[in-house]
């Protein structure tokens, strides 16, 4: 592990910019065979969290995994930690692939925090896995006007640098946010974002990982057990 979860708000805010230090903002990987999608789903008012994974062979696209993981919510919801809030029940889902994914997409930011470390940041430093962040909204930065046409794209800026891209997903619909997560550059990033559309505005893997974090999600169940995350992928 690399850090314990009951932090404070400052050691969380510490731990970010310390983990944002680790980050590789360049292509580590070999062919990608696997892709795993992941997204969250949260019921406040029975205090239940509900990460979802699925696993898809690339380029097909053909399913080959899915697993869901419940825990009770950890914290209250505060504004740039939602990686503390939400990042170990995703880690509990993807505990139980039984094939490792060689890129994972995440509903959610990568660099494009104000620390630097998003939520699929933080699980790309946690695994070790290369991990693309793929939010449906600007958390930070600012970018030119997008053209109209999939794979339109214009360069996220927060304090004069490069953290992501603005990109055309779907003609006509508001772009994705796709920032790195770690171990991939932001031109890979956006590649593996464009192959893995089927004509919607999200990426086939967090798509599916969306649906599947909201199917059911009020069903009556007991938590799960916390994962001891000792047996997740390191490199």
């Amino acid at each position: 592990m690399l850090h314990r979860w009951d932090l404070s708000i400052e050691e969380m805010k510490e731990k970010q910019r310390e983990l944002a230090r680790q980050v590789v903002l360049e292509d580590q990987f070999d062919a990608i065979k696997y892709i795993a999608g992941v997204d969250m789903a949260l019921n406040e008012l029975s205090g239940k969290a509900r990460a979802a994974v699925v696993l898809l062979s690339f380029p097909e696209l053909a399913v080959l995994e899915q697993h869901v993981y419940e825990e009770p919510l950890r914290m209250d919801y505060v504004p740039g930690l939602l990686s503390f809030r939400e990042l170990p029940c995703v880690l509990g889902a993807l505990e139980q692939l039984k094939q490792r994914p060689d890129l994972v997409m995440v509903d959610g930011q990568g660099i494009a925090h104000p620390r630097g470390l998003g939520i699929a940041a933080h699980l790309g430093v946690w695994t070790g896995m290369p991990s693309i962040g793929c939010a449906k909204s600007i958390l930070v930065g600012h970018h030119e006007p997008v053209g109209e046409e999939v794979g339109d794209w214009q360069p996220l800026i927060y304090q004069h640098k490069t953290i992501g891209a603005a990109l055309r997903t779907r003609a006509k619909v508001k772009p994705m946010f796709i920032s790195q997560g770690n171990r991939i550059s932001l031109e890979s990033s956006i590649k593996y974002v464009l192959a893995c559309g089927r004509g919607y505005r999200l990426p086939e893997p967090t798509r599916l990982a969306d649906k599947l974090s909201k199917d059911n999600l009020w069903r009556e169940s007991k938590p799960t057990e916390a994962p001891t995350m000792d047996s997740l992928w390191q490199e």
